[in-house]
């Protein structure tokens, strides 16, 4: 595998300043955010890089698991900074669904898939890097789906309290509300898989090809991270999208729209 050197690094450089640009050019005003996340890409994969290689070196588990804490909540609380509309205990419901789907899909890749024996050598570099896809696309999902979920309850809000005063259950009255907000968090999952292979190339696939391993090796590896990341998001944005219905609709089927707020 080639090593690039920090001169490979400045020459892709040049392709955000490309962007910057374009912005300038157009009045987008964007050119600002793309320097920030140039710097902030920089910074954080540095860091990470440098962390990650002493976790490799000591692989101690207390180390391993509290990185591991750490990534779950900073996708917990990313998840619910991306949403519009907020309400009480979003936040709780955010971190249940985030730390409940993305740790039993990574414990059940790491177990019944990979069995312990092939990698309680050298945990960290299993169980990081697989937690940290999952992660990814989880957060993703929730955020979507609880944005959704909050957009959709604030503009059917009359024909919600219709159903409710004509005797509907709250399940009855929030059905449709419910299933769209599901949709949009596993809709960019399933376009992914859609066209994996044939218009995309994944991170993990690409990497190894790089690295020298056989193309048919990295194959399977990412259909079983793809398949992980699916049923990772699927499973958290269902469990957040559930968690906010309860918290918006009380046991006496009463629809709580007072509790949605809207932020900057």
């Amino acid at each position: 595998m080639y090593d690039l050197t920090p001169l490979n690094i400045a020459l892709a450089t040049l392709l955000v300043l490309v962007n910057g640009i374009i912005s300038i050019w157009l009045k987008l005003n964007m050119e600002k955010r793309l320097l920030l996340a140039a710097l902030r890409t920089v910074v954080q994969l540095l860091l990470i890089g440098l962390i990650l290689e002493w976790i490799f070196e000591l692989s101690w588990w207390s180390v391993i698991l509290l990185l591991m804490f750490t990534m779950t909540l900073i996708a917990s609380l990313t998840a619910v900074q991306r949403s519009q509309r907020r309400f009480p205990g979003i936040w709780l419901n955010s971190m249940v669904a985030v730390f409940v789907s993305s740790w039993l899909v990574t414990g059940f890749a790491l177990t019944v898939i990979i069995p312990p024996q092939n990698w309680s050598k050298n945990p960290a570099q299993y169980l990081i890097p697989l937690l940290g896809m999952i992660l990814g696309n989880t957060l993703n999902g929730i955020s979507l789906g609880l944005d959704r979920l909050s957009e959709e309850l604030v503009l059917r809000r009359a024909e919600v309290e219709l159903k409710l005063t004509l005797g509907a259950t709250r399940n009855e009255a929030a059905r449709e509300a419910l299933q769209n907000a599901v949709r949009s968090g596993m809709t960019p999952i399933i376009n992914s898989m859609m066209v994996v292979g044939l218009v995309s190339l994944p991170g993990l696939m690409t990497g190894q090809i790089l690295a020298g391993a056989s193309p048919l090796e990295s194959v399977k590896y990412q259909i079983v991270i793809m398949f992980l990341i699916a049923s990772g998001t699927a499973l958290g944005t269902v469990m957040s999208v559930l968690l906010g219905y309860r918290r918006l609709f009380n046991s006496k089927h009463q629809f709580l729209f007072e509790q949605i707020r809207k932020v900057g």
